[in-house]
């Protein structure tokens, strides 16, 4: 790590570790160049912590529980099995928490291609069009799906389908969902280069889910083309690469500010759609999810990256 501004200088272990490099001659970053990104979220700050899978009002009070516990701020929660899959009473209680814990809540629209009646997304290349949406039925079921959540208070959805994506963000701009209503980009919807970053803009994303497996270098180039904030697993699920890298947090933050830190955790089942027959695993994965959220905390704290 390098080229932190004056008062936030890395400290402790880590400049340790470089003067010990440097002492033997050898190199001690990669990443050290490129450019600090000086955008912000709207209140100043680099950075902030969401932690995804949360499914239902539960699990949510576990990540509320835990995060006090280890006295951590989590700015976001976010759901895969989708609006469709909670009761209206449950949504509501999200809402509430969420409210009163002042934690934005993202739930998945519901409709998807893999679990319609479709046979694609079970052949061997099939898995890219695992989170679009088939037909016009499916399409208006998505929409219906986004303003059912949104008369339950809801204000963040999370878009896997181009298309949606482009029916939201007009929408949006006619008044016909509020303006405030936050249109997440799924991890499923690959955004993986600048020109798709100013693509998902365009069409009405408030914040972009990176591919999991973007080097520095590819991550700063898309900052550089768009302003919006980005979302990056920390710690990603197998089944998107299951890449863990905490140690990399600091220069996320210095090169793609403003960004979510995600945490998931590997060598975990799969959750979607969730429910009661899986609600233990649910809990304690959440809870997990929150422990390696604060351990990538700590190093941010470690190392003297200071948030705003």
């Amino acid at each position: 790590m390098a080229n932190w501004p004056s008062t936030c200088d890395p400290k402790g272990p880590m400049k340790r570790s470089i003067g010990i490099l440097n002492r033997q001659k050898i190199q001690s970053q990669d990443a050290g160049a490129l450019s600090e990104s000086a955008k912000r979220f709207a209140d100043g700050s680099r950075y902030r912590i969401e932690i995804p899978s949360v499914e239902g009002p539960s699990a949510f009070k576990t990540v509320v529980d835990e995060a006090k516990k280890y006295r951590l701020v989590i700015d976001r929660i976010s759901q895969g099995s989708g609006i469709m899959m909670q009761t209206d009473a449950e949504i509501k209680q999200m809402v509430a928490i969420g409210k009163e814990e002042k934690i934005e809540v993202c739930l998945f629209v519901g409709p998807r291609a893999a679990w319609d009646i479709g046979k694609q997304v079970t052949a061997s290349a099939g898995v890219i069009a695992s989170p679009t949406l088939r037909g016009a039925d499916q399409l208006r079921y998505a929409l219906e799906d986004v303003v059912h959540g949104v008369n339950l208070g809801l204000r963040s959805v999370l878009v896997g389908d181009l298309g949606l994506l482009k029916v939201l963000g007009q929408a949006k701009s006619k008044g016909d969902l509020p303006k405030d209503l936050i249109l997440k980009t799924s991890v499923a919807l690959v955004c993986n280069n600048p020109a798709t970053a100013a693509l998902l803009e365009d069409l009405g994303a408030s914040t972009l889910n990176l591919a999991t497996d973007l080097s520095l270098q590819q991550i700063s180039a898309i900052r550089s083309q768009v302003d919006i904030p980005v979302d990056i697993y920390v710690e990603g699920p197998d089944d998107f690469g299951g890449a863990v890298r905490h140690y990399e947090t600091p220069d996320l933050v210095r090169v793609a500010a403003p960004i979510y830190l995600k945490f998931t955790i590997r060598n975990s089942p799969g959750l979607y759609p969730s429910g009661a027959h899986i609600q233990g695993l649910v809990e304690s994965t959440a809870r997990e999810r929150v422990r390696r959220a604060a351990i990538s905390k700590a190093i941010l704290d470690r190392y003297g990256l200071c948030n705003k």
